[in-house]
């Protein structure tokens, strides 16, 4: 006899909830019954979703005390913070976009081609890595089970929807730098290396992130890591450049055969006839798109990858979806 779940939506009206909305609408998943919570301001208003009205609830303490089984929350770090104990503490296993948790010690930091073995030591909350991050585990992760991966050299350029609609519009707003509502100076026709905020250090927290995420995701806790996160004026889909140095010597050809036969992964790389990963075709797909895969003749073992991904679908929406239908098997 089939179990029917009963799933909470929490900022079901925001960008990165929206596009859960429509991922869950293509996946069609059976016997789930589904709630969808918003702030006070857009409670009471109508969501087409799944061929029917659904009507958002306002999120507030009460609001898991009908028994939900799963949680997916969207809605910032804020909102994760003070409701998630909450709905743990009422018994629902919570799916979490926001950074709150991720660095927390029982809270497993999960991509499901990568390390679907920490949903098993889970206490109630699985949080869904940062967007920048989740594409580069899965080429990451593949090439590290087979060459060890001895350092690594991130370089990002990331598309204005990863700010949410308030970037999207500063990219509409064009140059107009009396009406910026995310970014600290215009990002229309402009590359700002400024994602997040900086740190004593020198870092923003994006890159930290990227840093800290990909150490607890890989098990590697000392890897050698460094970051330069950058936003580009594009809409939608972020591109990594990836450096890596290997332990072990490897052949470039066994480093594509490996990536092609990889979960997630399609490799896009024929450099002669300009083939390459684009953020105009990545748009609207879930897979993460690798090319430009060449050797790093300046280092020994060295490797670099051109790495480009919805970061609404994959890098938010979908790997958290992706993580309740493992919960759910």
């Amino acid at each position: 006899m089939s179990t029917n779940y009963r799933v909470a939506i929490v900022g079901a009206t925001g960008l990165v909830g929206r596009t859960v909305l429509k991922v869950l609408e293509e996946k069609n998943l059976p016997h789930i019954t589904y709630t969808l919570f918003s702030s006070a301001k857009s409670a009471g208003s109508r969501i087409r979703f799944l061929n029917q009205d659904y009507i958002i609830c306002e999120l507030n303490e009460t609001s898991f005390d009908s028994h939900f089984d799963y949680a997916i929350f969207c809605a910032g770090s804020s909102v994760s913070e003070k409701y998630i104990p909450i709905a743990v503490q009422k018994g629902c296993i919570v799916i979490d976009n926001s950074s709150v948790f991720r660095m927390h010690k029982d809270v497993p930091l999960v991509v499901p081609e990568v390390n679907p073995e920490d949903l098993l030591s889970h206490n109630g909350i699985i949080s869904n890595p940062n967007c920048s991050t989740i594409q580069a585990m899965l080429p990451l992760k593949a090439i590290d089970q087979k060459y060890s991966i001895k350092r690594i050299v991130y370089s990002t350029y990331q598309a204005v929807s990863g700010a949410g609609r308030l970037g999207i519009e500063d990219l509409e707003n064009r140059a107009d730098e009396n009406h910026l509502q995310k970014f600290p100076c215009p990002i229309y026709n402009n590359c700002i290396p400024h994602i997040d905020v900086f740190m004593e250090h020198g870092y923003t927290k994006e890159e930290y992130k990227m840093i800290e995420e990909t150490r607890k995701i890989l098990h590697h806790p000392n890897l050698p890591i460094t970051a330069t996160a950058v936003r580009v004026p594009i809409v939608n889909c972020h591109g990594e450049s990836i450096n890596i140095e290997l332990e072990k010597e490897f052949d470039i050809y066994d480093i594509r055969l490996l990536l092609e036969n990889s979960p997630g992964i399609v490799v896009v790389d024929n450099p002669e006839k300009n083939y390459y990963p684009l953020a105009s075709k990545s748009n609207g797909n879930d897979e993460v798109f690798v090319g430009r895969i060449r050797r790093d003749f300046s280092i020994k073992n060295g490797l670099n990858l051109w790495v480009v991904a919805d970061n609404l679908r994959k890098g938010a929406a979908t790997n958290a979806i992706q993580i309740l239908e493992k919960l759910i098997k």
